[in-house]
């Protein structure tokens, strides 16, 4: 699925696991990501698996901070839990998403209101 600006918080902020590659067609490191992506999607058909073109969505980019690309975001339950620069294995993607498939967002919650309130 491709996320855009008009898209992106409405598609992310939804219950489950929502994963977001953000990538530009140029980018050698994002054409390699690509096929590993592509393949995690159809392994894992539970999770949302979501791409923004940086070239076409440079607002939405800016917006979400992101300076390298590739870069990959790991939404649950409308939570941001993990965003990292950098190709990866697909091993280490496939660890990734049994990690975030494994969080206790009860206690992520908690964790969050801890902080904010140490604020």
């Amino acid at each position: 699925m491709n996320l855009t600006n008009e898209t992106f918080e409405k598609d992310v902020l939804k219950d489950g696991i929502v994963l977001v590659d953000f990538w530009a067609a140029w980018c050698g490191p994002c054409r390699m990501f690509g096929p590993i992506f592509e393949a995690a999607s159809e392994k894992y058909p539970e999770i949302t698996f979501g791409k923004v073109d940086t070239e076409a969505e440079r607002e939405l980019a800016g917006g979400a901070g992101i300076t390298s690309i590739p870069t990959l975001m790991a939404f649950k339950d409308g939570i941001l839990v993990f965003s990292q620069p950098g190709a990866m294995p697909a091993p280490s993607f496939d660890e990734l998403i049994h990690a975030v498939q494994a969080l206790d967002m009860d206690e992520v919650r908690a964790k969050i209101a801890a902080d904010e309130a140490a604020k």
